[in-house]
């Protein structure tokens, strides 16, 4: 492969505290040095070179909450359109969940979507396979068999595991295999039929909701069990301040956990559902606006270790219905970039801190060589330009899907070029 230098830069390295003007160069699809002292330094002789002006080189986003419809569900996304939309939003890996069709619960399936990943997807596509047998909850799966496939994690994606007892057991034959569960906190008997947090609002639209706290219950739960097992436990979003002291104390105590949060569960509250509009029907539902203030806190205070975009896409049948039959899931991959920015125009975390969330500590929770600029490290990069002002237009999105939470939204801050073992992938520029 040619090589690649970047010059004129803002180097921004999370993982190494790295904030200087700088250079970076590329050999072979690797980092082969990185520092001030290539900013106008172009060597080895004839390489490429791209003059970043003065824009942001970071390393690029990890986003490890993606839903897709491969396999089985490609009319609503495809690997290849969700790698697509991941280009353009500045994300060279997304960690994708196993509720497809067929479920990615057998080592075959994790070995297809690898395959197929690899032939069709621009970014990298790391698979989580299911933690029980088609996400029933019932029958936990063969986590070492999984494991040693590929999987780099294990999940019911958007279910609970109502049953303590099987969840017990899975958390504890993951931690032989030092394994990663990622939870997702809801009760489902207290969310059964709910499409709205319970509260006024709800009551005024006559929508079917369900208390917050459906979500801290589950939160606390699965912490005792960490502590019963030893296992490794992400919780995959959380959107509730009571979530967020529960983890906050869990932490202090040294128990193994981390945690997510939802861009929208950051920018948006309850009350932008507005009249009915479903394309912000989530789940968990969104909430008040002080656990969306408890959110953006914990982001900033580092309880909560990254931003996902929980990308779910949804085919306009069903989006287009009544809110309470309507499906659950907004598409994401490619404002996840510019809602994290948000919070830094808004003096509320500083860039290198967000882009931590976003590269160093996926990374990090997920145990991927990706995510730092640091020589011979994947040449994985983003170029992004943090105050470039936009409006989100669902029509010119790129995921097959149009469901986004943020059509007409305006935002600054936006990845301008995205490169993944050293390719470019997308340039906007």
């Amino acid at each position: 492969m040619k090589r690649i230098a970047f010059r004129n830069a803002r180097l921004i390295d999370p993982a190494s505290g790295l904030d200087v003007k700088g250079g970076l160069l590329v050999e072979n699809g690797r980092i082969a040095d990185v520092g001030p002292r290539l900013f106008n330094d172009a060597e080895p002789s004839d390489p490429e070179v791209i003059d970043c002006r003065g824009l942001v080189l970071a390393p690029g986003l990890i986003d490890c909450r993606v839903f897709t419809g491969e396999p089985g569900a490609e009319h609503r996304e495809s690997l290849e359109s969700a790698s697509n939309a991941a280009a353009v939003g500045g994300v060279t890996s997304m960690i994708v969940m196993p509720n497809t069709d067929p479920v990615i619960d057998e080592p075959s399936l994790v070995d297809f979507l690898l395959r197929r990943a690899q032939a069709t997807a621009k970014v990298r596509v790391l698979p989580c396979a299911a933690l029980t047998k088609g996400l029933a909850g019932e029958t936990m799966t063969e986590i070492g068999l999984l494991k040693e496939a590929g999987a780099v994690a294990f999940t019911d994606g958007d279910r609970s595991i109502a049953n303590a007892r099987v969840l017990r057991r899975a958390l504890a034959y993951a931690a032989t295999f030092d394994a990663l569960v990622i939870s997702h906190a809801e009760d489902p008997e207290l969310v059964k039929g709910a499409s709205a947090t319970e509260g006024e609002f709800a009551t005024r639209l006559g929508l079917p909701a369900s208390p917050a706290i459906a979500e801290a219950m589950m939160v606390e739960r699965d912490i005792r069990l960490v502590e019963l097992t030893g296992a490794r436990l992400h919780f995959g979003q959380i959107s509730t301040r009571a979530s967020l002291e529960i983890i906050a104390a869990a932490k202090a105590r040294g128990v193994n956990v981390t945690c997510g949060v939802a861009a929208h569960h950051l920018s948006l509250n309850e009350l932008d559902v507005g009249a009915y509009y479903t394309f912000r029907k989530v789940r968990p539902p969104l909430r008040s606006e002080a656990d969306r203030e408890a959110m953006v806190e914990g982001v900033a205070s580092g309880v909560i270790d990254v931003i996902v975009s929980s990308h779910e896409p949804q085919g306009a049948d069903t989006k287009r219905q009544p809110f309470a039959a309507a499906a659950a899931g907004t598409v994401g991959l490619e404002t996840l970039l510019p809602v994290a920015l948000s919070l830094v125009h808004n003096g509320q975390a500083s860039l290198p801190h967000i882009l931590k969330t976003l590269t160093e500590a996926p990374a990090r929770i997920f145990g991927l060589p990706a995510g730092r600029l640091a020589k011979g490290a994947p040449a994985d990069l983003v170029l992004l330009d943090e105050g470039e002002p936009f409006v989100v237009d669902a029509e010119k999105l790129h995921s097959r899907a149009r469901n986004t939470a943020f059509d007409g939204r305006k935002f600054q801050g936006r990845a301008r070029a995205t490169f993944v073992g050293g390719v470019k992938v997308f340039d906007a520029r």
